[in-house]
Protein backbone atom coordinates (compact mmCIF):
# COMPACT_ATOMS: atom_id res chain seq x y z
CA UNK A 1 0.00 0.00 0.00
CA UNK A 2 3.51 2.41 0.24
CA UNK A 3 3.17 2.82 -3.40
CA UNK A 4 5.36 4.84 -4.35
CA UNK A 5 7.09 5.87 -0.91
CA UNK A 6 8.27 2.14 -0.86
CA UNK A 7 10.17 3.15 -3.70
CA UNK A 8 12.01 5.74 -2.68
CA UNK A 9 13.77 4.66 0.26
CA UNK A 10 17.19 5.06 -0.90
CA UNK A 11 15.94 8.06 -3.35
CA UNK A 12 16.74 11.43 -1.51
CA UNK A 13 16.38 13.74 -4.71
CA UNK A 14 16.37 14.00 -8.04
CA UNK A 15 19.35 13.71 -10.27
CA UNK A 16 21.05 16.67 -11.43
CA UNK A 17 20.78 16.87 -14.58
CA UNK A 18 17.14 15.99 -14.72
CA UNK A 19 15.91 18.29 -17.43
CA UNK A 20 12.29 18.50 -15.84
CA UNK A 21 13.57 20.04 -12.32
CA UNK A 22 13.59 23.79 -12.33
CA UNK A 23 16.53 26.12 -11.04
CA UNK A 24 14.32 29.50 -10.70
CA UNK A 25 13.29 29.56 -6.59
CA UNK A 26 10.02 31.57 -7.68
CA UNK A 27 9.05 28.59 -9.77
CA UNK A 28 10.44 26.31 -6.75
CA UNK A 29 8.32 28.18 -4.47
CA UNK A 30 5.36 28.12 -6.46
CA UNK A 31 5.20 24.28 -6.68
CA UNK A 32 5.90 24.10 -2.86
CA UNK A 33 2.64 26.49 -2.40
CA UNK A 34 0.83 24.05 -4.71
CA UNK A 35 1.90 20.54 -2.92
CA UNK A 36 1.48 22.26 0.20
CA UNK A 37 -2.39 23.05 -0.66
CA UNK A 38 -2.59 19.50 -2.58
CA UNK A 39 -1.94 17.93 0.77
CA UNK A 40 1.73 16.42 -0.50
CA UNK A 41 3.32 18.48 1.76
CA UNK A 42 6.83 19.83 0.68
CA UNK A 43 8.40 20.56 4.38
CA UNK A 44 8.75 24.07 5.25
CA UNK A 45 8.29 26.32 2.10
CA UNK A 46 11.56 27.93 1.43
CA UNK A 47 11.86 28.09 -2.09
CA UNK A 48 14.65 25.70 -1.92
CA UNK A 49 14.40 21.89 -3.73
CA UNK A 50 15.21 19.66 -0.71
CA UNK A 51 14.42 16.11 -0.36
CA UNK A 52 10.48 16.60 0.58
CA UNK A 53 9.94 18.73 -2.05
CA UNK A 54 11.34 16.20 -4.22
CA UNK A 55 9.10 13.25 -2.70
CA UNK A 56 5.88 15.72 -2.39
CA UNK A 57 5.87 15.96 -6.73
CA UNK A 58 6.36 12.18 -6.54
CA UNK A 59 3.39 11.08 -4.58
CA UNK A 60 1.61 14.22 -6.12
CA UNK A 61 2.28 12.43 -9.66
CA UNK A 62 1.79 8.72 -8.19
CA UNK A 63 -1.62 9.77 -6.44
CA UNK A 64 -2.33 11.41 -9.92
CA UNK A 65 -1.98 8.76 -11.91
CA UNK A 66 0.75 10.10 -13.67
CA UNK A 67 2.87 7.48 -15.65
CA UNK A 68 6.42 8.88 -14.85
CA UNK A 69 6.46 9.90 -11.09
CA UNK A 70 9.72 11.66 -11.28
CA UNK A 71 8.73 14.26 -14.40
CA UNK A 72 7.80 17.62 -13.11
CA UNK A 73 6.23 18.81 -15.95
CA UNK A 74 2.18 18.52 -15.11
CA UNK A 75 3.21 19.79 -11.57
CA UNK A 76 4.91 23.07 -12.51
CA UNK A 77 2.15 23.50 -15.30
CA UNK A 78 -0.60 22.86 -12.46
CA UNK A 79 1.21 25.41 -9.89
CA UNK A 80 1.54 28.32 -12.49
CA UNK A 81 -2.59 27.75 -12.75
CA UNK A 82 -3.27 27.38 -9.56
CA UNK A 83 -0.74 29.43 -7.55
CA UNK A 84 -0.46 32.89 -9.59
CA UNK A 85 0.34 34.83 -6.38
CA UNK A 86 3.50 33.85 -4.60
CA UNK A 87 4.01 36.04 -1.64
CA UNK A 88 0.85 37.93 0.93
CA UNK A 89 1.37 40.82 2.88
CA UNK A 90 0.40 39.82 6.59
CA UNK A 91 -0.51 42.57 9.62
CA UNK A 92 0.74 41.33 12.31
CA UNK A 93 -2.55 41.45 14.85
CA UNK A 94 -2.67 42.67 18.57
CA UNK A 95 -4.81 39.05 19.56
CA UNK A 96 -1.59 37.17 18.51
CA UNK A 97 0.28 38.48 21.91
CA UNK A 98 -1.12 35.78 24.26
CA UNK A 99 0.15 33.02 22.22
CA UNK A 100 4.04 34.61 22.47
CA UNK A 101 6.07 34.48 25.45
CA UNK A 102 9.95 35.32 25.37
CA UNK A 103 10.36 34.17 29.01
CA UNK A 104 9.31 30.75 28.37
CA UNK A 105 12.06 28.71 29.32
CA UNK A 106 14.00 25.67 27.70
CA UNK A 107 14.43 22.89 30.40
CA UNK A 108 10.77 21.12 31.36
CA UNK A 109 11.41 20.85 34.85
CA UNK A 110 10.91 25.30 34.53
CA UNK A 111 8.12 24.83 32.25
CA UNK A 112 6.08 23.18 34.49
CA UNK A 113 5.41 26.38 36.04
CA UNK A 114 3.88 28.27 33.10
CA UNK A 115 0.51 27.46 31.86
CA UNK A 116 1.20 27.56 28.39
CA UNK A 117 3.76 26.01 25.69
CA UNK A 118 3.86 29.34 24.00
CA UNK A 119 5.98 30.59 20.72
CA UNK A 120 8.94 32.38 21.69
CA UNK A 121 8.74 35.57 19.23
CA UNK A 122 6.68 36.66 17.41
CA UNK A 123 8.66 35.22 14.31
CA UNK A 124 8.40 31.99 15.29
CA UNK A 125 4.46 32.36 15.62
CA UNK A 126 3.99 34.13 11.86
CA UNK A 127 6.92 31.69 10.27
CA UNK A 128 4.61 28.85 11.51
CA UNK A 129 1.87 29.91 10.52
CA UNK A 130 3.12 30.19 6.93
CA UNK A 131 4.72 26.92 6.98
CA UNK A 132 8.37 28.30 6.47
CA UNK A 133 11.21 29.29 9.38
CA UNK A 134 12.27 32.21 10.82
CA UNK A 135 15.55 32.49 8.24
CA UNK A 136 13.11 32.42 5.31
CA UNK A 137 10.89 34.96 6.67
CA UNK A 138 14.07 37.00 7.21
CA UNK A 139 15.16 36.52 3.64
CA UNK A 140 11.59 37.70 2.19
CA UNK A 141 11.49 40.61 4.13
CA UNK A 142 14.85 42.62 4.15
CA UNK A 143 14.04 46.01 5.45
CA UNK A 144 12.00 44.29 8.51
CA UNK A 145 14.14 43.41 11.72
CA UNK A 146 12.25 39.78 11.97
CA UNK A 147 13.26 39.72 15.53
CA UNK A 148 11.22 42.70 16.79
CA UNK A 149 8.00 42.09 14.94
CA UNK A 150 5.00 43.75 16.98
CA UNK A 151 1.34 44.61 16.28
CA UNK A 152 1.05 46.91 13.22
CA UNK A 153 3.79 45.37 11.32
CA UNK A 154 3.46 44.25 7.83
CA UNK A 155 5.25 41.42 6.40
CA UNK A 156 5.53 39.35 3.44
CA UNK A 157 4.94 35.60 3.81
CA UNK A 158 4.16 32.61 1.74
CA UNK A 159 0.41 32.54 -0.16
CA UNK A 160 -0.10 29.42 1.72
CA UNK A 161 -3.38 28.98 3.96
CA UNK A 162 -2.06 29.86 6.77
CA UNK A 163 -2.17 27.37 10.50
CA UNK A 164 -3.88 29.88 13.09
CA UNK A 165 -2.69 28.84 16.74
CA UNK A 166 -5.70 30.59 18.12
CA UNK A 167 -8.33 28.87 15.84
CA UNK A 168 -7.16 25.14 17.77
CA UNK A 169 -9.83 24.03 20.12
CA UNK A 170 -8.87 23.23 23.72
CA UNK A 171 -8.56 19.86 24.29
CA UNK A 172 -11.49 18.68 21.67
CA UNK A 173 -11.60 15.04 21.58
CA UNK A 174 -12.09 13.45 17.56
CA UNK A 175 -14.45 10.74 17.81
CA UNK A 176 -14.98 7.72 15.61
CA UNK A 177 -16.15 8.63 11.60
CA UNK A 178 -17.82 6.55 9.32
CA UNK A 179 -15.86 7.60 6.59
CA UNK A 180 -12.28 8.80 8.07
CA UNK A 181 -12.32 5.84 10.32
CA UNK A 182 -11.83 3.31 7.00
CA UNK A 183 -8.67 5.63 5.69
CA UNK A 184 -4.87 4.56 6.51
CA UNK A 185 -1.78 6.46 7.52
CA UNK A 186 1.40 4.44 6.52
CA UNK A 187 4.54 5.47 8.45
CA UNK A 188 7.57 4.95 6.07
CA UNK A 189 10.46 5.37 8.34
CA UNK A 190 13.22 5.00 6.13
CA UNK A 191 11.31 7.32 3.40
CA UNK A 192 10.70 9.39 6.67
CA UNK A 193 7.03 10.04 5.53
CA UNK A 194 3.70 9.45 6.56
CA UNK A 195 1.24 8.77 3.21
CA UNK A 196 -3.30 8.77 4.01
CA UNK A 197 -5.16 6.17 2.08
CA UNK A 198 -8.73 5.78 1.78
CA UNK A 199 -10.27 2.85 1.31
CA UNK A 200 -9.91 2.17 -1.78
CA UNK A 201 -6.42 2.49 -1.10
CA UNK A 202 -5.57 5.76 -2.98
CA UNK A 203 -3.19 7.78 -1.57
CA UNK A 204 -5.17 11.27 -0.07
CA UNK A 205 -2.01 12.66 1.10
CA UNK A 206 1.36 12.87 2.24
CA UNK A 207 3.17 14.62 4.75
CA UNK A 208 7.23 14.57 5.71
CA UNK A 209 7.45 13.06 9.46
CA UNK A 210 10.34 12.54 12.16
CA UNK A 211 10.18 8.78 13.22
CA UNK A 212 11.52 7.32 16.31
CA UNK A 213 14.48 6.51 17.07
CA UNK A 214 15.15 3.12 14.95
CA UNK A 215 15.56 0.56 18.58
CA UNK A 216 12.00 1.92 19.52
CA UNK A 217 10.27 2.18 15.90
CA UNK A 218 7.04 0.05 16.81
CA UNK A 219 7.07 -1.72 13.32
CA UNK A 220 3.89 -3.28 12.82
CA UNK A 221 -0.08 -2.52 12.12
CA UNK A 222 -2.22 -0.13 14.94
CA UNK A 223 -5.36 1.70 15.05
CA UNK A 224 -5.47 5.97 16.34
CA UNK A 225 -7.39 5.16 19.65
CA UNK A 226 -7.54 8.68 20.54
CA UNK A 227 -7.34 12.18 18.96
CA UNK A 228 -7.20 15.32 20.73
CA UNK A 229 -6.02 18.92 20.65
CA UNK A 230 -3.84 20.98 23.02
CA UNK A 231 -2.99 17.78 24.88
CA UNK A 232 -0.14 18.17 28.12
CA UNK A 233 2.95 15.84 27.38
CA UNK A 234 4.82 13.84 30.35
CA UNK A 235 8.18 14.69 29.37
CA UNK A 236 10.02 12.00 30.98
CA UNK A 237 14.35 11.83 30.05
CA UNK A 238 14.89 8.02 30.80
CA UNK A 239 11.37 7.06 28.32
CA UNK A 240 12.89 8.88 25.71
CA UNK A 241 16.36 8.01 25.65
CA UNK A 242 15.36 4.26 26.75
CA UNK A 243 12.21 3.98 26.06
CA UNK A 244 11.70 2.92 29.08
CA UNK A 245 9.27 4.96 31.69
CA UNK A 246 11.59 7.02 34.95
CA UNK A 247 11.19 7.75 38.43
CA UNK A 248 11.52 11.38 37.45
CA UNK A 249 9.28 12.78 35.16
CA UNK A 250 7.43 16.43 34.23
CA UNK A 251 4.03 17.14 33.20
CA UNK A 252 4.19 19.90 30.85
CA UNK A 253 1.54 22.46 29.80
CA UNK A 254 -0.38 22.60 26.00
CA UNK A 255 0.93 24.89 23.45
CA UNK A 256 2.81 24.76 20.30
CA UNK A 257 5.94 24.95 21.93
CA UNK A 258 5.23 21.55 23.75
CA UNK A 259 7.15 18.29 22.68
CA UNK A 260 3.61 17.04 20.87
CA UNK A 261 2.53 20.23 19.02
CA UNK A 262 -1.26 21.12 19.04
CA UNK A 263 -2.02 17.49 18.37
CA UNK A 264 -1.90 13.87 19.96
CA UNK A 265 -3.07 10.55 18.22
CA UNK A 266 -2.93 7.72 20.48
CA UNK A 267 -1.93 4.11 18.85
CA UNK A 268 -3.07 0.98 20.32
CA UNK A 269 0.55 0.72 20.92
CA UNK A 270 0.58 2.42 24.41
CA UNK A 271 2.55 5.25 25.19
CA UNK A 272 2.77 5.51 21.03
CA UNK A 273 1.38 8.28 18.74
CA UNK A 274 1.25 10.31 16.27
CA UNK A 275 1.66 14.03 17.42
CA UNK A 276 2.99 17.68 16.29
CA UNK A 277 6.15 19.30 17.31
CA UNK A 278 7.47 22.14 19.12
CA UNK A 279 10.54 22.20 16.09
CA UNK A 280 9.46 21.86 12.80
CA UNK A 281 12.58 22.65 11.76
CA UNK A 282 13.82 18.76 13.05
CA UNK A 283 11.19 17.42 11.01
CA UNK A 284 13.07 14.64 8.95
CA UNK A 285 15.18 13.34 11.88
CA UNK A 286 15.09 10.82 14.09
CA UNK A 287 14.65 12.24 17.37
CA UNK A 288 11.61 10.81 19.93
CA UNK A 289 11.20 7.09 21.04
CA UNK A 290 8.99 5.92 18.91
CA UNK A 291 6.35 8.10 18.62
CA UNK A 292 6.05 10.48 15.24
CA UNK A 293 6.22 13.92 14.42
CA UNK A 294 4.17 15.84 12.01
CA UNK A 295 5.00 19.94 11.72
CA UNK A 296 1.88 21.42 13.58
CA UNK A 297 0.60 22.73 9.98
CA UNK A 298 0.12 19.51 8.96
CA UNK A 299 -0.71 17.68 11.98
CA UNK A 300 -3.81 19.91 12.43
CA UNK A 301 -4.99 18.60 8.65
CA UNK A 302 -4.89 15.06 10.63
CA UNK A 303 -8.52 14.84 12.09
CA UNK A 304 -9.94 15.76 8.45
CA UNK A 305 -8.04 12.78 7.15
CA UNK A 306 -8.74 10.13 9.90
CA UNK A 307 -10.18 9.53 13.10
CA UNK A 308 -9.85 7.03 15.79
CA UNK A 309 -10.61 3.66 14.51
CA UNK A 310 -7.76 4.11 11.55
CA UNK A 311 -5.63 1.86 10.54
CA UNK A 312 -1.66 2.93 10.90
CA UNK A 313 0.81 0.97 9.09
CA UNK A 314 4.64 1.30 10.63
Amino acid sequence: MAGAAAALAQDLGPAKNDPSVPKDPDTILRIQIFLDRQLFCPGKIDGAIGEFTYKGVVNYNYSHGIKDVYDWTEVIEAAYRQVPVLFAAHKVSETLLPFVDEKLPQKPEEQVAFKYMSYRSMAELIAERFHTDETYLAKINPQKNINALKPGDLVYVPNVKPFRVEDVPKSKAFKEDPVLSKNTVVIDTSERMGAVYDSKERMLAAFPITPGKPQFIPVGDWKIVTMVTTPTFRWDKKFLEEGQRGDTAYQLPPGPNSPVGILWSGLSKSGIGLHGTSSPRTIGRAQSAGCVRFSNWDAIRLPFLVRPGSKVIV
